[in-house]
């Protein structure tokens, strides 16, 4: 396998031959004057010809040093200009961020407060990428991303933003017609709408306040794999859903779904952001972070 080219060699060279000392290279670089001797050697070896013609008062370019000394102050340059550019990015809030969210919640909660987002910072972008697959962070190249959920253990940095209840719910034309389960096992006997991308979506797990615990398997006419999909047959009076807060809510308040098993929970959900493991961030995600934070902070749920 054919080496890489000696890059650092060739900085502290170009170095040497800008400011014509090995000394104050040295002291610029926060080098050993030994380590910059020896890069330079080590340049020298690797090139088979000497670079400079040294006395105890005098440096100077030997014919192959000044052919090369060009090229180097090139490379010197373009990794200065390179390393500034990326520095720049990591400080200033600048560049494409790719952010990943489930998608009734991106379009009813996060995309009408990106337009904010996006004055208060003119130099970024968001790529929105909407769905409610759990995405594979690092394998698809995101910045970020939000998931409502309990979430199991991972290698993902992840930061809770707020509460997110989930509720058992039915219309009342349904509950007229079929009964209000009291217990969770009374699920059995009733129509249930699916959602799949629960975290175990055939069984519905449930506890109350003495600690009893109860697991159902749900069955019905309908399921699909986004959470909005539910509401038509929700209110339609096909059966019983358990959805989360910021799809039911609405329904909830206006008395067209009647939250059910009242004294019954199931495992609390949370809205939280998850970013690949690693740092820093460059400041463009951090800013969002922030931002989002802020923002879901602030949102205040009344129970039902």
């Amino acid at each position: 396998m054919a080496k890489l080219p000696d890059f650092e060699g060739l900085a502290i060279f170009a170095k040497v031959v800008e400011l014509r000392s090995f000394a104050a290279t040295a002291t610029e670089l926060a080098l050993s004057k030994a380590t910059v001797s020896k890069a330079v050697s080590r340049l020298e070896e690797r090139l088979g010809a000497r670079l400079f013609n040294r006395t105890s008062r005098r440096l100077a370019l030997t014919d192959a040093g000044q052919k090369l000394s060009e090229r180097a102050a090139r490379l010197l340059a373009d990794g200065e200009a390179a390393e500034n550019e990326a520095l720049a990015q990591s400080v200033m809030p600048r560049g494409l961020v790719r952010l990943a969210v489930p998608m009734t919640f991106g379009v009813m909660a996060v995309a009408p407060i990106l337009p904010e987002f996006l004055k208060q910072y003119p130099d970024v972008t968001i790529d929105l990428h909407l769905g409610d697959a759990m995405v594979d962070l690092v394998g698809e190249g995101f910045d970020a991303g939000l998931r409502i959920a309990s979430l199991p253990d991972s290698s993902l940095i992840a930061r809770r933003l707020c509460a997110m209840p989930r509720y058992t719910v039915a219309s009342p034309a349904y509950l007229d017609r079929h009964g209000r389960p009291t217990h969770p096992m009374h699920l059995a006997q009733h129509r249930c709408l699916g959602y799949a991308y629960l975290s175990t979506p055939d069984v519905w797990h449930y506890t109350n306040a003495a600690g009893e615990q109860a697991s159902v398997r749900p069955a019905g006419p309908l399921r699909v794999n986004n959470g909005e999909a539910l509401m038509p047959a929700l209110l339609a009076g096909l059966g019983i859903a358990d959805l989360p807060e910021f799809i039911v809510g609405d329904a909830i308040a206006s008395g067209e779904a009647e939250v059910i098993l009242k004294d019954w929970k199931q495992t609390e959900g949370s809205v939280h952001l998850v970013m690949p493991p690693g740092g820093p961030r460059p400041a463009r995600v951090e800013v969002l972070a922030e931002f989002l934070a802020k923002h879901f902070a602030k949102t205040k749920r009344k129970p039902p």
